[in-house]
C-alpha cells in the first residue's frame, strides 16, 4: 500500500464496501466506480472527505473526482477490492441503466487505459515534426525516423492496443483480444498490400461513398480489403463479438481441453467474420460517421465551434465528454485531421485564464493556495480540478469560463483550425496542429484562439468577479498577537440550537459517518416542527440544490453542517423550503429552511438532524449537551480555544 492507503480505505468504505463494485477504472483525475447499488454510496461523507474533490454519477460511472494524484489512489484502492491494478473487473458487469449510460462506460472502458500513453506518444511525434519545421534537423535523418517510430508506434498498431482494452471490458481473455488486434494489422491482409499485388477481381458498391475493389476471396466468399491499421472502430466490434463466441463454445467444451480449444475456434469464427463482414461494416459506419459531422459542420462553421467551446466544460462535469472520443479519433484516422471536436482546445485555456484572474483578485490566502496550482494543471490540459475546486463554487467564473469558451470555439470554426495528429494535452498539443507539409498557418490560428480566448476570461473575471463579503472580524480577532495569546486558551464559542425538539448524541444516530465524528463533533437533534434557524451570527457557506443540508461560517470562524434528517438528499428537494442562498449573511435566530415533517416522516425517512463543527480539530474540545427538550436559541454546543 502507498501514502494514499487511510484515503483508499475510506473510499472503498464509503462507495459501499468492495461487495458492492462490480469494476473500477479512472481517467485523469478521477476514480470510475461501476457499483451494484450506487444508493448504498454515502455522497455526503465522499464530498466532504479530506482527499476528495466531489462526487459525480454519469454514464452509469459513480465517479469519485480526487485531482491529478488519482492513478496512485487508484492503485492503493485495486488491493482493497482484491485486484491487482490493471484488471479492473470483479466478473460480469450488469445491463443497468440506459443505452446511452451504458455506451459512454463502454467507450471510455476501452479508452482511458491508453490515454496517458497516446498523449505521450503524440507529444514526441509533435515535437519531432516542430523541430524539423524549425530546420533543426531533416526528416531523413536517423533522429528523425526514431523519434517518429516512437510517435507512431501505438498509432499506427491502435488495433492491438484496443483489442486488449476492450478484451477486459467485454470480459473476453485479454491475450485473445491482443491477437485479434495483431491479426487486423497483419500486413499480407490489409487493403494497400492486396491492391499492390496485382488487379482488381470486380468493384462492390461502385460510385457510393462505399466503393471497394475486390482482390481475393475467402475460400469463394468476396474479401472486402481495408487497412485496419490505425483504425479505431473495428477491432472493438470484432473483439465484442469474439467475447460472445468464447462464452458459447466454453460451454461445451470439456475441461480437459477448453486451454487450448475455446481460443481457437473463438478465433476461427471472429477473425473470418470480421474481415468478411464486422470489419468492413464498421468501416463504412466510421465513413458514415465523419460525413455526418463533416455535413453538420459545414452548415456553419462558427456556429458549430462555438457550441462545442460553450458545452465542452459542461460535457467535462459530467464525464459525457467520452461519447465524443471515438468522433474525434475516427476524424483524424479518416480525414488526416479533426476540425469538429477541436474547438474545445479553446476551453482549456478560458479556464485556466478565469482561475488567473482570481489568483490576482481574491484576498482569501487559501483560495490563492489553490488558484496558482490549478492555473498550472489547467494550461497542462487539467481542468478538473480547477472546475470542481474553485469555478462551480463560485459559479459565475464558471459562466464566464463557458462563454469564453464558446468565443474561443466560435474563432476555431470560422479559421477551420484542425489537429492532425492525436496526442498531446493543453500546451503540449501546439506541435499536433503543424500541418503535414510544414505549414504553420494553423499553428497560428491556435496561438492566437488562445490568446483571444485567455484574454477574454481573464479580462471578464477582473470585471464581472466579486469575492463574497467577510465577515468583519471580532474585536478579540483585531487584537495584537501578543495580547490575543495570553486570551486564547480562554475563547468559548457557542452554537445555539437551530430548531426546537429533543437532543440526543451523536453517536445514537443511525448513520455511521455522523455518528462516528469523522465529520465533525456535535450533537443531533429530533425536530418538533419544521423550521430550520440561524445558529449564529456568520455567512451561508452552502446549500444544497436539494435544501436538505446547509454550511455556514460564524464569525467566529466555527464551521458548522446542519443536516436535516438521515439519507433527504433522495427526496430531490421535495417538501423543503429555503429562505436562504448561498453567500447570504445571516443573523442569530433568523428562518433559514423551512420543511414539510409530516410529509418526510411519511414517505419514510428518519428526521434526526445532526448539527455538527466540522472543523473541530481547531479546537481544544466541544462540550456536547445533555440529552433533553431544547428551543431554538438555546445553548447546543460549547467549542473550546
Amino acid at each position: 500500500m502507498g501514502k494514499y492507503e487511510d484515503l483508499a480505505k475510506e473510499v472503498v468504505k464509503q462507495v459501499g464496501g468492495k461487495e458492492n463494485v462490480i469494476s473500477l477504472t479512472h481517467c485523469i483525475t478521477r476514480l470510475r466506480f461501476k457499483l451494484k447499488d450506487e444508493s448504498k454510496a454515502n455522497d455526503d461523507v465522499l464530498k466532504n472527505m479530506s482527499g476528495v474533490v466531489t462526487v459525480m454519477k454519469s454514464g452509469g460511472q459513480y465517479q469519485v473526482v480526487i485531482g491529478n494524484h488519482v492513478p496512485e489512489v487508484y492503485a492503493d484502492v485495486m488491493p482493497l477490492l482484491g485486484l491487482e491494478e490493471g484488471s479492473a473487473d470483479r466478473g460480469e458487469e450488469t445491463g443497468d441503466g440506459s443505452l446511452f449510460n451504458r455506451a459512454i462506460d463502454v467507450i471510455s472502458g476501452i479508452f482511458q487505459p491508453i490515454l496517458g500513453i497516446m498523449a505521450a506518444c503524440g507529444m514526441v511525434k509533435g515535437l519531432n515534426a516542430l523541430f524539423v519545421a524549425l530546420g533543426l534537423y531533416t526528416d531523413t535523418c536517423g533522429g528523425y525516423l526514431i523519434l517518429n517510430a516512437i510517435g507512431d508506434g501505438l498509432f499506427n498498431f491502435m488495433p492491438l492496443f484496443l483489442g486488449y482494452t476492450a478484451a477486459k471490458k467485454f470480459n473476453l481473455k485479454p491475450m485473445i483480444g491482443l491477437v485479434i488486434g495483431a491479426i487486423m494489422c497483419y500486413p499480407t491482409v490489409q487493403n494497400s498490400a492486396l491492391s499492390a499485388g496485382g488487379e482488381a477481381l470486380y468493384t462492390l458498391f461502385a460510385g457510393t461513398m462505399f466503393e471497394s475493389a475486390v482482390y481475393t476471396d475467402f475460400f469463394g466468399i468476396p474479401l472486402i480489403a481495408m487497412d485496419y491499421t490505425g483504425t479505431v472502430i473495428p477491432v472493438i466490434f470484432v473483439v465484442y463479438f469474439a467475447s460472445k463466441c468464447e462464452k458459447f463454445f466454453s460451454k461445451f467444451i470439456p475441461d480437459l481441453v477448453k486451454f487450448f480449444f475455446v481460443p481457437m475456434l473463438t478465433l476461427f469464427v471472429a477473425i473470418p467474420a470480421g474481415f468478411l463482414l464486422i470489419g468492413p461494416l464498421a468501416t463504412f459506419g466510421s465513413t458514415v460517421i465523419a460525413e455526418a459531422v463533416m455535413s453538420v459542420r459545414n452548415f456553419s462553421p462558427m456556429l458549430a465551434g462555438a457550441i462545442v467551446g460553450l458545452t465542452w466544460q459542461i460535457l467535462v462535469i459530467f464525464g459525457l465528454h467520452w461519447g465524443f472520443i471515438p468522433v474525434y479519433i475516427n476524424n483524424i484516422m479518416t480525414n488526416g485531421y479533426d476540425n469538429v471536436m477541436m474547438p474545445f482546445f479553446a476551453c482549456t485555456f478560458a479556464t485556466s485564464a478565469v482561475v488567473l484572474a482570481i489568483f490576482f483578485k481574491t484576498r482569501d490566502r487559501q483560495m490563492k493556495e489553490m488558484a496558482l496550482p490549478n492555473f498550472i494543471s489547467g494550461i497542462f490540459g487539467v481542468t478538473e480540478p480547477a472546475i470542481y475546486g474553485i469555478l462551480l463554487p463560485l459559479k459565475k467564473p464558471f459562466v464566464i469560463s463557458c462563454i469564453a469558451g464558446g468565443i474561443g470555439g466560435g474563432f476555431y470554426g470560422a479559421f477551420n483550425f484542425r489537429k492532425f495528429m492525436m496526442g498531446g494535452m493543453g500546451i503540449f498539443e501546439f506541435p499536433a496542429m503543424i500541418e503535414p507539409d510544414g505549414g504553420m498557418g494553423n499553428l497560428m490560428v491556435a496561438v492566437i484562439g488562445v490568446v483571444i480566448t485567455m484574454v477574454i476570461a481573464f479580462t471578464a473575471t477582473m470585471l464581472l468577479y466579486k469575492e463574497p463579503k467577510v465577515q468583519e472580524k471580532t474585536e478579540e480577532e483585531k487584537m495584537p498577537a501578543a495580547e490575543k495569546k495570553d486570551t486564547s486558551m480562554l475563547r468559548r464559542t457557542e452554537i445555539a440550537s437551530p430548531m426546537k425538539g429533543e437532543v440526543k448524541k451523536l453517536s445514537e444516530l443511525k448513520d455511521e459517518a455522523f455518528a462516528s465524528g469523522v465529520l465533525g463533533k456535535g450533537a443531533a437533534i429530533v425536530p418538533e416542527e419544521g423550521k430550520v434557524y440561524a445558529p449564529a451570527d456568520g455567512e451561508i457557506t452552502a446549500l444544497f440544490p436539494t435544501l436538505h443540508a446547509l454550511g455556514m461560517k460564524t464569525g467566529e470562524g466555527a464551521e458548522l453542517l446542519i443536516h436535516i434528517g438521515m439519507d433527504t438528499v433522495q427526496l430531490n428537494g421535495e417538501g423543503f423550503e429555503a429562505h436562504i442562498k448561498e453567500g447570504d449573511q445571516v443573523k442569530k435566530g433568523q428562518l433559514l429552511i423551512s420543511f414539510d415533517k409530516a410529509l418526510i416522516e411519511g414517505k419514510g425517512y428518519c428526521l434526526d438532524t445532526p448539527v455538527l463543527i466540522t472543523n473541530s480539530d481547531d479546537y481544544l474540545e466541544i462540550v456536547e449537551p445533555e440529552p433533553g427538550r431544547i428551543m431554538p436559541g438555546e445553548i447546543v454546543l460549547k467549542a473550546l480555544k
